[in-house]
């Protein structure tokens, strides 16, 4: 596939077996109110078990200097995406592998259309919908016309879509918006943390068929 698809909240190594290639398996460390959340050592134990050909992807909320250092030394992932504020203190590979989570309204009335943080520190950026008090999970969904002004103000830009994706949806939401990545999490899930295989699976094959309609 062209599209960059990210599976988020994986807990168990046969989900995380099924992060696509060019894809994202996407881990949430030391979020303890998330039902997705693992330990820094449950995050290595899995790591080794996301294929060669996706990245391995932290989310973390309001990360302290420290968190984002062991992350990226214990874990050994490739980026880290930040809900929230990101922390002083960090160099500039550690700040070029992170991925600011952008908070986009729900509406067109809920608030204004925010600001993209600069190219030259963040090539990718995430887009979730604002007001949540957790990263991602909740299948709020963003405004899709906002998410797709963004798109197109920056053309070029690696923007990654999230918040209530689902195999039923995200056609659509790749028809409207038109962004190079998605981010799905409880969009695939049988329960909140735990995934559904059958779900994931059908997924990227929705991703597939949209991409073959579109070739």
């Amino acid at each position: 596939m062209k599209t960059f698809v990210k599976f988020c909240g994986l807990r168990d190594s046969t989900a995380v077996a099924l992060a696509p290639d060019g894809g994202a398996a996407g881990f949430v460390i030391e979020v303890r109110a998330s039902p997705r959340n693992l330990s820094i050592e449950q995050a290595v134990a899995l790591i080794d078990h996301v294929p060669s050909g996706a990245e391995a992807w932290a989310v973390v909320v309001d990360p302290s200097t420290d968190l984002i250092h062991r992350i990226f030394e214990e874990v050994g992932v490739d980026r880290i995406q930040v809900h929230g504020k990101i922390p002083e203190g960090l160099d500039f590979l550690e700040i070029h592998h992170l991925v600011p989570s952008l908070p986009v309204p729900t509406s067109p009335d809920a608030g204004p259309v925010p600001e993209l943080p600069p190219a030259e520190s963040f090539p990718r950026i995430h887009l979730d919908a604002a007001g949540g008090p957790l990263p991602g999970g909740t299948g709020e969904r963003p405004d899709w016309g906002i998410c797709a002004t963004l798109v197109q103000k920056a053309p070029g830009r690696k923007l990654v879509l999230g918040g209530g994706l689902t195999p039923e949806s995200v056609a659509e939401a790749l028809s409207t918006v038109g962004p190079w990545g998605v981010d799905v999490s409880s969009g695939v899930e049988s329960a909140p943390g735990v995934k559904d295989l059958d779900k994931m699976r059908a997924f990227l094959a929705a991703v597939e068929a949209w991409e073959k309609s579109h070739a």
